[in-house]
């Protein structure tokens, strides 16, 4: 089937075909684990004469199981272009470098993944390089904190863990104005939830390792774009100027598995998006429960705003107990649902994100990012939804 047939499947179809394997028309595609790929005058040539990803280099360099990952991404992003990289972080990362150079100015949502907020924080400005951290939920907000050398608007569809959304068009008018590139960090998310491109932001980020890869098994990123506002090749350019120079790239096997992920990506986040829907209602009307944050709640501050952008409200959600010692009882009471790193995969993970995730953000930041002491967040699995609320009814009597 053509590329631009396969464009014009249904979410669904498009997340689940895959061109067979040209040598062995296999429907599984192969796994190519080389770090090295043999020369010869030919192709040597096309290398001397600047030709890069349509040669096999070096394994750094970009793999034909990467490639396919990366062709598969564009499918169900809607992107133009994809770059494959070794973590969610490292697609961050590669990003912002490639846009980003010393004297730059960063407009930053306050509620990002805290490695992104400390990057920002604390790594950058030993290159000069300044964040101003707003609510972007807030369009007034953005469009003050806008300077002259403004070069990215940066915010995250779901914000981690407050569950915020950001209205997308105001960000798509104030970044063109201003010509800002927005970039869009999709992950909490997925693909299937919400595909920001089609709303007009220049660059989705996604941790793969997280609903894309499904299993907790394998890391990876993807940085997907489609913008009128950056140069057709950005993505390569940053392939050879940023990613391979930091020795980001995502491993052969990395690439196979986030593949398969793919492919069941629609049934799994489904069930996941029904599921904590039926738990998001659960807690709000347990007495223990002092707030609930999940976009698909009427309660949910940015409801209406969640409903204009996503079919679905995804599959993550975060309650609120009395304090710390409450959150750390409750979790260590779970026997089904795991309390653990992470995100996004089949089994439902908890955790405790201002002792967590967000542990090295000062406390004063993270009470700006309205991150408790008492918040848990919820990864929603594939168990059956009853057998969780019995499983968390039976840990929040511990407190």
């Amino acid at each position: 089937m053509k590329s631009d047939k396969r464009a014009n499947l249904h979410f669904d179809s498009r997340a689940v075909y895959l061109p067979p394997d040209e040598a062995s028309k296999s429907i599984n595609p192969p796994i190519f684990m080389s770090s090295s790929f043999q020369y010869d005058a030919d192709i040597y040539q096309q290398v001397i004469d600047g030709e890069r990803k349509a040669v096999n280099i070096y394994g750094r360099c970009g793999n034909p199981s990467e490639y396919q990952f990366e062709e598969q991404m564009m499918m169900i992003e809607g992107a133009d272009a994809c770059l494959a990289t070794a973590s969610g972080m490292a697609a961050i990362s590669v990003t912002l470098l490639g846009l980003l150079k010393g004297g730059d100015h960063v407009v930053c949502d306050w509620t990002t993944y805290s490695s992104t907020h400390e990057m920002l924080d604390h790594r950058y400005t030993d290159y000069s390089i300044e964040t101003t951290f707003v609510d972007t939920a807030d369009a007034a907000a953005v469009r003050a904190a806008i300077r002259p050398n403004t070069k990215v608007i940066y915010f995250e569809t779901i914000a981690n863990p407050t569950m915020k959304v950001s209205a997308i068009p105001p960000l798509v008018e104030i970044a063109t104005q201003s010509g800002a590139i927005l970039v869009c960090d999709n992950t909490f998310a997925s693909p299937y939830v919400a595909r920001p491109l089609e709303w007009g932001v220049d660059i989705v980020v996604e941790s793969a390792t997280k609903f894309i890869g499904g299993h907790s098994d394998a890391l990876g990123g993807a940085i997907c774009m489609k913008s009128d506002r950056l140069p057709d090749d950005f993505l390569e350019q940053i392939r050879w100027n940023t990613m391979v120079k930091l020795g980001s790239p995502l491993a052969p096997f990395n690439a196979w598995l986030l593949l398969r992920g793919i492919q069941t990506l629609s049934v799994r986040v489904q069930r996941q998006c029904q599921s904590t829907a039926k738990l998001a209602t659960y807690f709000e009307s347990h007495p223990a429960i002092g707030k609930v944050w999940y976009p698909g709640l009427s309660s949910h501050p940015q409801h209406e705003i969640a409903k204009a952008q996503m079919p679905e409200f995804g599959g993550m959600l975060t309650f609120e107990v009395s304090d710390a010692d409450a959150a750390l009882r409750v979790l260590d009471n779970l026997e089904l649902a795991c309390f653990a790193a992470s995100l996004g995969g089949v089994r439902t993970t908890t955790q405790i994100p201002a002792s967590m995730a967000f542990l090295d953000v000062p406390e004063q930041q993270r009470q700006a990012m309205n991150i408790a002491d008492g918040m848990i967040r919820v990864s929603t699995g594939l168990e059956d939804v009853d057998d969780l609320i019995a499983d968390f009814d039976a840990a929040l009597t511990k407190i």
